[in-house]
């Protein structure tokens, strides 16, 4: 898996840990290798290429103001699912989906005018699985498979949370 390299080359051991979990979840959900790798795949190229956009300053300066309104929603979403994890019975999958959503569109619009339709149908490729109800439904559930998953991208995402990243 070559993807996975490269993932691990240019990514913190956390933020590889919580790809590796994200991963297996959804490779478990779709019972698909090959989507799961594809969805994977799709998240880092988008996360590479707004990081190029981002390092360059190619971003307008309503567009740095669409980054942090971006980088506010993401860290709002994060601690919404640790808290889904770390407090029984809260979880809410409409309420998760909708975050995830929200984020997406805020990503649609920070590169409107920089990426390609290709690149716009990645973005809504990785988040429709994310948000999918479903998908969230099974990862919240009781399952035990499921339940280690979860817990090991929560860890990884508190970690990133306490460090100031996320």
């Amino acid at each position: 898996m070559a993807t996975m390299v490269v993932v691990n080359l240019l990514t913190d051991d956390t933020s590889s840990e919580i790809l590796d979990e994200l991963y297996k979840a959804s490779r478990e959900y779709t019972k698909n290798k090959k989507e799961a790798h594809k969805i994977m795949k799709d998240v880092i190229k988008i996360a590479l290429k707004i990081g190029i956009l981002y390092r360059n300053n190619q971003f307008s300066q309503e567009e740095l103001e669409t980054v942090e309104k971006f980088k506010k929603k993401m860290n709002q979403t994060a601690m919404t699912a640790v808290s889904f994890h770390e407090v029984e019975y809260t979880f809410d999958r409409n309420l998760l989906a909708e975050l995830l959503l929200e984020c997406k569109d805020l990503l649609h619009e920070l590169v409107e005018h920089h990426l390609t339709a290709k690149s716009h149908g990645r973005i809504d490729h990785v988040f429709n699985h994310f948000a999918d109800v479903g998908f969230l439904s099974v990862l919240y559930s009781s399952s035990e498979e499921y339940r280690q998953y979860l817990k090991k991208i929560c860890e990884g995402i508190n970690k990133l949370l306490d460090e100031g990243v996320l």
